[in-house]
């Protein structure tokens, strides 16, 4: 075994960091002198931290000259480990102060929201905070800041049975939307009457959700005929849309979830109304925890692009 190791074994410690750097510094500089400039030491304590380690392997590392020293065979063996060690404590000490600056937001909302209105802006925040985390919770029941691990929430409803701070970012409104292709097949659409003539696709909701179905939205288009039993029933919005992509039937689409989809042409709307209720999405926040400065500018960054949207992101409840 190496007399060093043999050494710090037995002892079972390792000598202080500060003379740690003092030999390493001394050994790449070849001077004490200037290994205590560039530590922000002297020459003396220098040289004392050298001699007490020394002392303590029992072994010669530095060969003194005129005008500097020189490691010794031993020095040049130590120098090697001693190097390694000090870049692993330095990396070490970047890592954890990177991750101490790190910020992750964990924001909740639908499956509907998520993939069509909030995914296709998130660049653009991370963009202007690129060292900023973002991961996003989906799921069809609700979740709110105050469950789990989430510093944000985008919910479905009419804000008032969230006791958490909450603001409107959209206010409900759908148009019916379909493919140009289903259209061919059966024919325009020429008052909002005639949209029983076309097979329909209805969302299907886990819980009690108050978004638009077809018969609500036949009563409010003034349809005093019910509509005919859904095709097709999805419990997801995105396979409900790709069905409708598909020329299955009639959706109702949701703005402006589907704008991109009907900028696109890949779906049309049947009629030209568009129908809004007391309903929409809202940015929650937490009511038991404080909110961090970087979850209030992603609110913020929420409610500009709400605005930007063609959303409301004016109202705001307490």
């Amino acid at each position: 075994m190496h007399p060093i190791s043999h050494t710090y074994v037995t002892q079972n410690q390792a000598p202080p960091l500060a003379t740690l750097q003092a030999f390493e510094a001394s050994a790449r500089l070849g001077n004490f002198t200037a290994a205590a400039r560039e530590l922000d030491s002297t020459q003396s304590a220098i040289s004392q931290h050298i001699r007490r380690l020394e002392q303590d392997l029992g072994v010669t590392l530095f060969y003194r000259q005129y005008r500097g020293v020189r490691l010794t065979e031993t020095g040049e063996q130590l120098l090697e480990d001693v190097s390694d060690g000090l870049s692993r404590i330095a990396r070490g000490i970047a890592a954890a102060q990177q991750d101490s600056s790190h910020d992750v937001i964990n924001v909740a909302t639908d499956f509907a929201l998520a993939a069509f209105w909030l995914l296709p802006r998130l660049s653009g925040f991370r963009d202007a905070h690129p060292d900023v985390e973002v991961r996003v919770v989906t799921a069809q029941q609700r979740i709110t800041p105050d469950q789990a691990n989430i510093d944000i929430a985008i919910l479905f409803g009419d804000g008032q049975d969230d006791r958490a701070p909450s603001r409107l970012l959209m206010r409900e409104s759908v148009v019916p939307v379909c493919s140009p292709a289903l259209l061919e097949r059966h024919g325009p659409v020429n008052s909002a009457g005639e949209l029983s003539r076309l097979p329909l696709l209805q969302l299907e909701a886990e819980y009690d959700a108050k978004w638009f179905n077809w018969p609500r939205l036949f009563t409010l288009l003034g349809i005093r005929e019910r509509p005919r039993e859904p095709d097709l029933v999805f419990n997801n919005y995105t396979l409900l849309l790709q069905a409708a992509i598909a020329g299955q039937g009639a959706a109702i689409g949701w703005l402006p979830m589907v704008d991109s989809m009907l900028d696109s042409g890949l779906l049309v709307p049947v009629i030209p109304e568009r129908t809004t209720s007391a309903y929409g999405y809202h940015l929650v926040l937490p009511a038991t925890k404080a909110v961090s400065p970087m979850v209030q500018k992603f609110a913020d960054w929420l409610i500009r692009e709400s605005q930007n949207a063609g959303g409301s992101g004016d109202e705001k409840r307490a």
